[in-house]
């Protein structure tokens, strides 16, 4: 196979500016060239409220489309909005360093400094739960749109701050925006945030080799660990849940909370073992947690 690979991504300038980092990296290591091909998803036009829709996969199965009918050969997804149950038809081929997972709050002020019921957007239900542990008194008010959209809602006056991923706002270059980043111990991340999935057909053994150049193992066994307490929950990208895995030689930490969207209660566990078994230390913490009432704290979300 020779001449350019054709790369889809979303049209979005986030994920324009995220597929093009891919295709730089890659182009920088391998020689070959990317051309990209943006694709319209369901999720990109779409006015429901990602919470309605299930959240899972609207932002990917038009690409998935596109490389099941040979339209490109590869497509470069933000990693938490694949859904964590495999499809046979394609698979991972690289996962490249992951950059910041956590959450940044664009504001006046930090969290604390906000005025009483303060009117902060977020369309995450994860986010909210945990908004509403540091704040109770605070109004989230659903939003959509991209990154700039959500910013001038700040900067316009319309809401006292929104909460986006830091990942995203540093890639767009808006990172002096940040007022506030959340660490992990004040509102756990989506898991897989900040990680980016290259995605191919599984039939194309010669694009897996070749694109798993980009594939970081250290970045790989976190968000395996992470997605894996997702799928154990049997919970989509819109259920309120976190987690986090810190990998550090052979060792992986992991912790994952299901935060009732009131805020009010959680069940946060935390588990460590070798990176390794990165999908059976997401099993068993998913189990841990679903004996202490995850799936209550759950079902209180979806109903």
């Amino acid at each position: 196979m020779t001449g350019p690979l054709r790369m889809g991504t979303r049209r979005s300038l986030m994920a324009t500016t995220q597929s093009g980092l891919v295709a730089a990296r890659f182009t920088e290591l391998t020689g070959r060239a990317v051309e990209t091909v943006g694709v319209t998803t369901y999720g990109d036009v779409t006015r429901a409220n990602l919470t309605q829709l299930g959240g899972t996969g609207v932002f990917v199965s038009a690409l998935r489309d596109k490389l099941i009918e040979g339209e490109i050969d590869f497509a470069v997804h933000s990693l938490k909005d694949l859904p964590t149950t495999p499809d046979p038809r394609v698979v991972i081929a690289a996962i490249p360093p992951r950059d910041d997972c956590r959450d940044a709050l664009v504001a006046g002020g930090k969290l604390a400094d906000l005025p009483p019921g303060a009117r902060i957007g977020t369309g995450s239900p994860r986010r909210i739960a945990q908004l509403r542990m540091l704040r109770p008194d605070i109004e989230c008010v659903p939003i959509r749109g991209n990154g700039e959209t959500r910013i001038g809602k700040v900067t316009s006056g319309e809401l006292h701050g929104v909460v986006l991923a830091a990942a995203g706002l540093v890639r767009l270059g808006r990172e002096a925006e940040i007022a506030q980043i959340f660490e992990v111990e004040e509102m756990l991340p989506a898991p897989g945030q900040g990680a980016l999935a290259v995605e191919v057909r599984s039939d194309r053994a010669d694009l897996i080799e070749l694109l798993g150049v980009l594939d970081d193992p250290v970045t790989r066994a976190a968000v395996t660990a992470e997605r894996t307490v997702l799928n154990a929950l049997e919970a989509g990208c819109a259920a309120p849940v976190g987690a986090f895995a810190a990998v550090d030689g052979q060792d992986l930490n992991l912790t994952a909370a299901v935060v009732a969207i009131d805020g009010g209660t959680a069940v946060r566990k935390s588990t460590a073992g070798t990176s390794s078994a990165a999908v059976d230390l997401g099993r068993d913490l998913a189990a841990q947690m679903i004996a202490e009432g995850a799936g209550t704290l759950m079902g209180e979300q979806t109903h």
